[in-house]
């Protein structure tokens, strides 16, 4: 199984994030699950990567070139593909996944979640969306989504596209018991 995990390149941000990806890259070890992320060396994609290498996972790096070039890349990860450009490195870090784990971060993790979730309204994306709420981090994001739905822009069958989990140790439970969806997803009208 391959899970593609969004998450923070920042160093800064309180301790708790960081157990919570070191605990959740031990789960995808012990699922034996390869990860790919964004390549990062630093701040939560650090530690995602830092644990799975250390105890003997397998993850996959694809960032582009330009972000390489200032060293922003993880030198131990040694499969590691680089792009032209963040479009196509968004694409690349959908190709062929079983599903996506979104940590806590800033513009560039919320961006890339929400054009996955965009990708699997429309019936592009059909892979689990799992959202990991440390800290309550997400609430306002689901209280968004959710009023998207109360005010008609989206169906409410759009709230099973993706599950906010708290808990690190749930998410492997979470994918493998998602909701399935279907491509033709884009039929779904928003006031139906």
């Amino acid at each position: 199984m391959k899970i593609c995990v969004y998450c923070a390149s920042s160093a800064t941000i309180d301790e708790s994030y960081f157990k919570a990806t070191e605990k959740l890259a031990v789960s995808f070890i012990d699922n034996k699950i390869e990860v790919i992320y964004g390549g990062g060396a630093v701040g939560l994609m650090g530690k995602l990567a830092d644990t799975i290498l250390e105890n003997g996972g397998k993850i996959k790096g694809i960032m582009p070139k330009f972000m390489d070039e200032v060293e922003w890349g993880h030198k131990k990860v040694t499969d590691f593909e680089l792009t032209e450009t963040m479009h196509e490195r968004k694409a690349k870090l959908l190709e062929g996944v079983d599903g996506l784990v979104a940590l806590p971060g800033g513009s560039g993790t919320l961006e890339e979640l929400l054009e996955a979730i965009t990708l699997k309204r429309l019936g592009q994306f059909t892979k689990p969306i799992i959202i990991l709420n440390t800290n309550g981090f997400y609430n306002p994001l689901k209280e968004m989504l959710e009023r998207c739905v109360d005010q008609n822009f989206m169906n409410e069958k759009h709230l099973e596209m993706w599950q906010f989990i708290d808990r690190p140790e749930d998410v492997f439970d979470a994918i493998k018991n998602s909701t399935k969806w279907s491509e033709d997803a884009i039929s779904f009208a928003a006031n139906k």
